[in-house]
């Protein structure tokens, strides 16, 4: 997985980088093939604001979450992308075949 994370009208920290890294932990548990994650967090006077991008095979999934503090902005985030996640991970497996149960021999009497 390639993690990038991207800081605008703000410095991100080794502390808060660890922080996403923690948090996408959650992420990569539930699906296996996650290529790419984009994460570009901003600042505009008194609003945090948190986006990701997610590029899975097949699927690109983004989200964002504006709080008053970038971890929580990042908590919001992460649980919005959890639920989006594992609403394409259910997509996915609903399209398998239902295998139809084989007829019951016919008893003679």
């Amino acid at each position: 997985m390639n993690l990038k994370v991207t800081g605008l009208h703000l410095d991100v920290t080794q502390p808060l980088r660890d922080y996403i890294e923690s948090k996408l932990e959650r992420i990569t548990r539930h699906v296996d093939h996650v290529i790419d994650v984009a994460v570009t967090l901003s600042v505009d006077k008194l609003v945090q604001k948190a986006e990701v991008n997610v590029h899975l095979s097949g699927k690109d999934i983004h989200v964002e979450a504006t709080e008053s503090d970038m971890y929580a902005a990042i908590d919001l985030l992460m649980d919005k992308l959890d639920r989006q996640v594992l609403k394409h991970k259910e997509k996915l497996s609903e399209h398998r075949a239902i295998p139809t149960p084989a007829p019951a021999p016919e008893a003679t009497l």
